[in-house]
């Protein structure tokens, strides 16, 4: 299965590549081969990077998920008024390239805010990525009242967010709602009581780490 934001690329580059292979027919043979195999490494480094595995959804209630594939690289403690309006624990996610990008709602509740902003790309890992990146920010009030803050944050690699969540939606915990293109960072916010069952330096899946129980 592959991403649906994907579609688009995918067709792109499967044209390309077949561009790529005719015109081999006409070249030099050692032209050729450089040509048949770099359309066969964007097609397959393509597919591969835009798949959508199936996931296990946890099918629990009160749990906090992992809402993307990567390495945990932040995990501490802020000051935060955007929207939880105090302090909070921070979780920042790195995806490398080889990461599945598609990116899952970490909580059950409903859109309380949603926003986009234009910004810089900074690599991803850069403490002020969160802060001056290009990013979509997102803030859930579970029904419990625990709010949670989450954004995607492009990197410089990355340059191309998207995603289908609008301020009163109601969701699903692990509700797949966009992705994040070549690379880039997932942060989330929530409030300081919340003990945490990883730390930085762990892989996390998306849709099936369970970060908390709350």
């Amino acid at each position: 299965m592959f991403a649906k934001d994907g579609y688009s690329t995918i067709r792109n580059v499967l044209i390309l590549s077949m561009f790529m292979v005719i015109g081999g027919v006409y070249v030099s043979h050692w032209v050729s081969y450089v040509l048949y195999a770099l359309a066969a490494f964007l097609t397959l480094f393509t597919l591969y990077f835009f798949r959508n595995p199936a996931r296990t959804i946890p099918a629990e209630e009160n749990i906090l998920l992992c809402p993307a594939d990567g390495k945990v690289i932040v995990l501490k403690k802020i000051e935060f008024n955007k929207y939880l309006q105090g302090s909070g624990t921070q979780i920042s996610i790195f995806l490398s390239p080889m990461d599945v990008h598609v990116n899952r709602v970490p909580i059950s509740g409903k859109i309380e805010y949603a926003a986009y902003f234009k910004g810089q790309y900074l690599v991803a890992w850069h403490e002020k990525a969160s802060e001056l990146n290009e990013r979509s920010e997102f803030g859930i009030v579970h029904k419990s009242g625990l709010k949670v803050f989450f954004n995607q944050i492009t990197g410089y690699i990355a340059r191309r967010i998207t995603f289908d969540l609008k301020e009163g939606d109601e969701v699903e915990a692990g509700y797949l709602f966009g992705m994040m293109k070549f690379g880039s960072r997932m942060d989330l916010i929530i409030p300081e009581h919340i003990n945490l069952f990883v730390k930085a330096g762990d892989k996390v899946v998306g849709g099936e780490t369970i970060l908390a129980r709350f």
